[in-house]
């Protein structure tokens, strides 16, 4: 049997990261070594209920040869230094969303973890989603037929939250540290589109601040065109407090609706004849119910996320969403941005 895998952590901002901790504290096949973070209240809880030691200096975490691996939870604007500082330590690496500021970085920071030979994976939990496998499976078996629209909402409550805005994680609503709340929360929704369908030919995008203004903005739509001439768009938003349907899919033969598939529509009360996917296909006029259950709440999706990833490294296979989906999804999210501004179409290199 292998030994326990080291786990370090770089950094406690993203609070998805301490989620991952609590959740690996319970594996056998890890171990929860140190947690580097330059707030140190932040970082003390986390490691007295996980059982890691508190560094104050990465290099406490990144030095210690029993860290195999770190989780990166910085502010996005220092993603591209800590994952490099991490592969040329020889750790591989889960790293929070954005990837990064730029596609420099990214390209930089894919170009380190290949030359120095660990993998880089993105913590993407829409791909761990039992509803988002199972779709994504059915438009590939062409169950649905040839795609003509898609429709993907993925929203958060977060800018109706004055301790959001105000306290520790106010670094998210900083353009300096995160870009806008567009690229943080639609990067989720973008690279679901991406590894379902494959890369878009063309954006066109509002992005914008409608309901507040803490935050570069507040709500997007995007549209695009599939590489199969089908349409979709993302709809992403700050200052939704409650949903239900997240996505539609339209092909010629049938039809896909799943709901419960984001915080507000996890939040709030399932509908007693909900089902969280259901496909209606147009040669039986019949519904299809797939048995896969509401998540319970918000923090059970986010938890899917470090289980697939430890199973990587103990099978050294490759992870569920590498440094390379990475880079497209911010491709696609600043393409957006650049739609917004201009007013006009924007065609996506190929």
């Amino acid at each position: 049997m292998k030994p326990p895998i080291g786990i370090g952590v770089l950094s406690l901002a993203h609070g998805h990261v301490s989620l991952y901790a609590d959740v690996m504290k319970d594996f056998p096949d890890v171990r929860l070594l140190a947690a580097c973070d330059d707030n140190p209240e932040r970082a003390r809880p986390v490691c007295e209920r996980t059982g890691m030691r508190y560094e104050s200096r990465v290099e406490g975490v990144l030095d210690d040869p029993a860290v195999q691996a770190v989780m990166i939870g910085s502010e996005t604007s220092r993603h591209a230094a800590l994952c490099i500082a991490a592969a040329e330590a020889g750790k591989h690496i889960l790293l929070q969303k954005p990837m990064a500021m730029t596609l420099e970085e990214c390209d930089r920071m894919n170009a380190s973890a290949a030359a120095h030979g660990v993998t880089l994976a993105m913590a993407w939990q829409m791909r761990h989603d039992p509803a988002n496998i199972k779709m994504r499976d059915l438009v590939q078996s062409g169950a649905l037929g040839t795609i003509g629209v898609v429709r993907r909402r993925h929203c958060i409550p977060v800018l109706f939250n004055a301790e959001f805005i105000n306290g520790p994680t106010n670094w998210h609503v900083r353009a300096e540290t995160n870009i806008g709340m567009f690229a943080d929360d639609a990067a989720h929704p973008i690279d679901w589109l991406c590894w379902t369908f494959g890369k878009p030919v063309s954006v066109m995008a509002e992005i914008d601040n409608v309901l507040t203004h803490a935050a570069p903005d507040d709500n997007g739509i995007a549209l695009f065109r599939l590489a199969g001439g089908a349409m979709a768009t993302v709809f992403n938003s700050s200052t939704v407090d409650a949903g239900e349907c997240t996505t539609e899919i339209y092909g010629d033969r049938g039809m896909l609706i799943q709901n419960y598939g984001d915080g507000p529509s996890c939040s709030v009360p399932g509908c007693p004849e909900g089902y969280a996917l259901k496909l209606f296909r147009y040669d039986t006029h019949a519904w299809e119910r797939f048995d896969i259950p509401k998540p319970a709440n918000q923090g059970e999706r986010i938890a899917a996320v470090p289980r697939p990833w430890v199973d990587s490294l103990v099978n050294n296979s490759v992870p569920a969403a590498t440094g390379r989906d990475g880079r497209l999804a911010l491709e696609v999210v600043l393409a957006a941005y650049q739609s917004a501004r201009e007013g006009r179409r924007i065609v996506l290199a190929r």
